[in-house]
């Protein structure tokens, strides 16, 4: 068993499952969305991502877009949160909230995309 592999593939799994806890819940109802875990589903994804930098294949090239794809919708989700609760009159109202998890859950779909490739890639490496 490959130690590399296996923190990959911990740390892909968890982007994934820290960006999923954020968005369960009603959309538009700010005390279901944890702030803490949208940071730290953000800075798990960048270490997912920085990982990713190494890999030289084709399906490793998708892997990186995916991974870019979720860093940027969860920054951007980021980024209307600090507006709401820095700039906005009205704080972090439910238009807002419903932003920064539409957001939020384009995040999850990539991520929900780097974990299928990951295991697609790992069942085929299994039958070589």
């Amino acid at each position: 068993m490959s130690m590399e592999k296996v923190v990959f593939g911990f740390v892909v799994l968890l982007a994934a499952t820290l960006n999923f806890g954020f968005v369960i819940g009603d959309i538009s109802d700010p005390e279901l969305h944890n702030m803490t875990e949208l940071y730290l589903a953000v800075l798990v994804n960048i270490i997912a991502m920085v990982l990713k930098f190494g890999d030289r294949t084709q399906i490793g090239a998708i892997q990186l877009a995916t991974s870019l794809v979720a860093v940027l919708q969860l920054l951007a989700a980021t980024t209307v949160y600090v507006y709401a609760s820095q700039v906005a009159s009205e704080g972090l109202s439910r238009g807002l909230t419903s932003t920064m998890v539409s957001l939020a859950a384009g995040a999850v779909l990539a991520n929900i995309t780097s974990l299928t490739m990951l295991i697609a890639e790992t069942v085929s490496y299994r039958r070589r």
